[in-house]
């Protein structure tokens, strides 16, 4: 398969290191194509076997799979200023927040897209990804695409798109969720007298403990709080407090405004 990856960023290049690690394209079957002329010789340092190119450059695709990983911003002036013509066996895979697959479909005058909204972690290959594909993608070519996706992580087919922005908002966006909860934790820490970098162990491990906790128990979030939370003790009296601050209540609204935003893009 020849991929061609629209917007080399953090995104695609984690995409494309995935593909390569993986061995699931040759290198030199990989095409990066990005906007700037004076980051070609960085990423060419870590694609030395693959062809990376201008938007301005690209006359002609020779590509099976064109990954569009632009930000949602700049979709329509990519689409108004691309100099190539798609072929009508080439695929489109999006990862872009927001942009139905209809309106793709509208702006590339070309019906086969598949959508997908990835998270950061796929930079370490633990992502996770849901995806939706429009009429007409055969069960090979899909099987082929989750392929690709299960390189970064794992990944989950939609039937109905417009989940697609509530994953968008739930594990697209979430991973800033956990950091700015871990940031809040740290600086805790430092206020109640712990060096920063100790802080940053307890949490952190904190963390990766609770993870693993919450994967290999077969209790419910709630139990596994009431273990920790003995009644007129420490844990209870910071419970306290978010629950009267509304915390949970917070997070959601946050959750959902990121939901609202996400569709908001696609106008």
């Amino acid at each position: 398969m020849k991929i061609a990856i629209l917007g080399a960023g953090n995104m695609g290049l984690s995409f494309s290191k995935s593909f390569l690690k993986y061995e699931l394209i040759k290198p030199e079957n990989l095409h990066l194509i990005i906007r700037s002329q004076s980051k070609i010789s960085k990423i060419a340092e870590d694609f030395p076997k693959s062809k990376i190119s201008t938007f301005e450059e690209v006359r002609d695709l020779d590509a099976d799979l064109i990954i569009i990983a632009v930000k949602p911003q700049d979709f329509q002036t990519v689409t108004e200023n691309i100099q190539f013509t798609l072929k009508e066996s080439q695929m489109i895979l999006s990862i872009m927040a927001g942009i139905n697959i209809e309106k793709i479909q509208k702006s590339l005058k070309h019906p086969l897209v598949v959508r997908a909204m990835p998270n950061s972690p796929t930079l370490l290959g633990m992502g996770i990804t849901g995806y939706t594909a429009a009429d007409g993608i055969s069960f090979s070519q899909l099987i082929s695409i989750e392929r690709l996706l299960n390189s970064t992580g794992r990944s989950v087919y939609l039937e109905n798109e417009e989940l697609l922005d509530g994953v968008t908002a739930l594990s697209g966006s979430g991973p800033a969720y956990f950091y700015y909860i871990i940031d809040a934790m740290i600086k805790a820490g430092i206020e109640m007298g712990i060096e920063e970098n100790l802080s940053q162990l307890f949490v952190k491990q904190t963390m990766l403990g609770a993870y693993h906790l919450i994967n290999n128990s077969e209790k419910s979030l709630e139990e596994l709080i009431k273990d920790v939370a003995s009644k007129g003790g420490t844990t209870e009296a910071a419970l306290k407090t978010f629950e009267e601050n509304s915390f949970k209540e917070i997070l959601k609204l946050g959750i959902l405004n990121a939901e609202k935003r996400a569709k908001e893009l696609n106008n």
